[in-house]
């Protein structure tokens, strides 16, 4: 059997302040919470067994995932505290990972391309890995001459790859797996006072596990505003047989996902614009943007934006990134 864990129980320090009332895997991109974009993934490539650890508006996540998949996956919610790092995350889950045979680890805010099937069905361990232009701020794994994984290290200050860990890691070997969490976690944490997974993976190569590692398409680690809107941009492009949406003296330029219970006049929408439920938009022209449930904007010319729930902006032009429950006047 399979497993797949999520962590999920991050504070989301870089998307604040929407993430002061939200989770950050609850953000909807393209329509759809980031969290189920990575369910919707999984379960199309098979897997039925989910771990979710949560710490952070936690009960938000499990409310969520009831709601959204009682009847279609097997779950589990482990709680991280304190949080201190995905390697302490990971251990907090260990018996649940002692169940299975093998395990799909995915970070709860990271959207990928990548042939699942055949990730999951790696007769090695193996991890997704992408070029990025600044490694300093990720994860960054070095290679063999075979594409084997020698060494992971954690935001290195002088990196010796550009390869990311993306977020995506298959364990077939849970017993040396399970060992290297229960060293890491008896050892120190490191300077920033976390138990970190790379040097779980370093003792595993020393044990002798061979982690092999293959490039994904795409890569979004939704941490920040700009990657949020990334992500909705391709994922609305990527979308069939769009509704044909009508409202009162409105131009609707695709792509764009707009939810039921919403209401539009006199206004431009799109192209890549992600509206959740119940908005109102009046007298705007809003592009390559995200809006939250029940928000609100009157007299508007909005892009490149996010924009929480229950958010009202009136009266001006701006490129904003404000949080749920926030009340914007320009004119004031």
């Amino acid at each position: 059997m399979i497993k797949a864990v999520i962590p999920v129980a991050g504070v989301g320090t870089r998307l604040r302040p929407h993430t002061h009332t939200q989770p950050k895997p609850l953000i909807p991109v393209a329509g759809v919470p980031i969290l189920g974009h990575i369910i919707d993934n999984l379960m199309a490539a098979g897997i039925r067994d989910f771990v979710f650890i949560i710490g952070h508006l936690g009960e938000k996540i499990e409310a969520f995932v009831e709601e959204r998949y009682a009847e279609k996956i097997n779950f589990e919610f482990v709680v991280q505290s304190p949080r201190i790092g995905l390697g302490h995350a990971l251990w907090s889950a260990k018996e649940e990972i002692r169940k299975a045979d093998e395990v799909l680890i995915v970070l709860g805010d990271t959207i990928f391309d990548v042939d699942l099937v055949s990730f999951i069905n790696s007769r090695e361990s193996i991890v997704g890995v992408q070029e990025v232009v600044d490694p300093r701020n990720f994860g960054v794994a070095i290679l063999d001459e075979e594409g084997y994984l020698l060494k992971a290290v954690e935001k290195p200050k002088i990196p010796k790859s550009n390869l990311a860990l993306v977020g995506v890691y298959k364990i077939r070997e849970i017993g040396v797996f399970l060992k290297s969490l229960d060293q890491l976690l008896a050892g120190e944490p490191s300077d920033t006072g976390e138990y970190h997974l790379t040097e779980a993976f370093r003792t595993m190569i020393s044990l002798g596990v061979k982690i092999r590692s293959t490039r994904v398409d795409n890569w979004f680690d939704c941490g920040k505003k700009e990657t949020l809107l990334e992500a909705n941009r391709i994922l609305l492009e990527r979308i069939e047989n769009s509704p044909e949406y009508k409202f009162v003296n409105t131009v609707i330029l695709p792509p764009v996902q707009i939810s039921p219970g919403t209401t539009i006049e006199n206004s431009i929408i799109g192209p890549f614009v992600s509206i959740d439920e119940n908005t109102i938009i009046r007298n705007s022209i809003v592009k390559n943007s995200i809006l939250g449930a029940y928000s609100s904007l009157d007299a508007i010319v909005l892009q490149n934006s996010v924009i929480g729930s229950d958010a009202s902006l009136r009266g001006h032009s701006h490129s904003v990134n404000i949080g749920d429950n926030t009340e914007i006047d320009f004119n004031d």
